[in-house]
């Protein structure tokens, strides 16, 4: 048998507007670097990882301000989940080129015949 326990969280007013900020911080990158990255992949060019990513980070910060606000393990998080969701639609699309090249039989192709 397992033991639940629940918890609920009364943060003060500067607590939860900090929570607030992290989570628009952290919703803003996802976004900003999805965006670069969907970009990139529409022109087939090589899509940036997660180190790349991180790189960019410190400019985007001195850039705007307001990121610094925020615990940066939070935004190096979220671009650790925005480089895993990346690597699982490639295999998932990998997964159906591959299988739909190989369903091909000779009757998909048409035959001239005259």
């Amino acid at each position: 048998m397992h033991k639940v326990y629940r918890f609920r969280l009364y943060p003060t007013r500067e607590q939860a507007i900090l929570i607030h900020k992290s989570i628009g911080c952290s919703r803003f990158i996802f976004n900003y670097f999805l965006s670069i990255q969907r970009e990139l992949y529409r022109k087939k060019s090589k899509i940036p990882g997660y180190h790349a990513c991180s790189a960019q980070l410190p400019v985007l910060k001195k850039e705007l301000e307001w990121l610094k606000e925020v615990d940066a393990t939070s935004l190096q998080t979220t671009l650790k989940q925005l480089d895993d969701a990346w690597k699982r639609f490639l295999k998932i699309k990998k997964k159906q080129l591959r299988t739909s090249e190989s369903k091909k039989t000779e009757s998909d192709f048409p035959s001239s015949v005259g």
